[in-house]
């Protein structure tokens, strides 16, 4: 028995076998959740062949987070595989990596800042709404995080974005409560994702860790977060919302 057995769970936004969202598919599907993955555009290709990699092919989903369509017929989707959703994984950002990355904050123009905080924070709470018709009094959604609380070398206006994501999950987790669906991120340390490789600087951030999690850190290794976000999709944490838990090694308590 695993602790999501019977749990039907999406996870948007996976796209190669390295992403956490892939990691948590499969750490989901091995406690024993029936899974649906999603993709949109260019990605979604790549995301069909990838999702045979899992224990268990899961069904492929077009989700554009940003795309009103999209969103609206996401429960007609859904339903063609599940009957409902016990959770929802937002394992979704973008920030244009020329212009807000790496050591750009200064100059980087609304229009792209916009598309990041759209991305990486909105989305959650679109992709949210969208599932709730689908979800009951226990269900769970679980957002992915980098420590928004400081400044970090070379993240810039994606830590901005994921200030607001951070946000948007408390306020989530005070509006969804009455229906008895949570709301909480997992904030991981710094893992060699492509997302990260398109991060100048990244290697900066990787350094630091090497030196002072205090349990060490591998930034290679997906599954210690991936099973995090299955513990808050399980029912192992009933009264637990509006939380944000570090899976960084311990890297976040320390001082220096």
């Amino acid at each position: 028995m695993g602790i999501l057995d019977g749990k039907r769970i999406l996870v948007a936004g996976v796209t190669m076998d390295s992403s956490i969202g892939f990691a948590v598919a499969k750490v989901a599907q091995e406690q024993g959740a029936t899974v649906l993955i999603s993709n949109f555009g260019r990605a979604l290709g790549i995301t069909k062949r990838i999702a045979k990699r899992l224990p268990v092919e899961p069904p492929v989903l077009e989700l554009d987070v940003t795309d009103e369509d999209h969103l609206a017929r996401l429960p007609e989707l859904v339903r063609e595989h599940v009957d409902g959703l016990d959770g929802v994984v937002h394992s979704i950002a973008y920030g244009n990596p020329e212009t807000l990355l790496g050591g750009k904050f200064l100059d980087g123009p609304w229009g792209d800042v916009a598309q990041a905080v759209q991305v990486s924070a909105y989305s959650l709470k679109s992709l949210a709404v969208a599932s709730k018709p689908l979800m009951s009094e226990g269900g769970s959604v679980v957002g992915l995080t980098f420590d928004a609380t400081v400044a970090w070398p070379a993240y810039d206006w994606m830590g901005v974005a994921k200030a607001g994501l951070e946000s948007t999950s408390r306020y989530l987790a005070r509006d969804l409560g009455a229906d008895g669906i949570r709301c909480n991120l997992v904030s991981a340390g710094p893992l060699r994702t492509l997302a990260a490789k398109a991060i100048p600087g990244f290697s900066d951030l990787e350094d630091m860790w090497g030196t002072r999690a205090p349990l060490g850190w591998d930034n290679t290794d997906q599954e210690p977060t991936a099973r995090a976000v299955c513990a808050l999709l399980s029912d192992f944490f009933p009264a637990t919302t509006g939380e944000i838990v570090h899976v960084d090694g311990g890297f976040h308590a320390m001082g220096a």
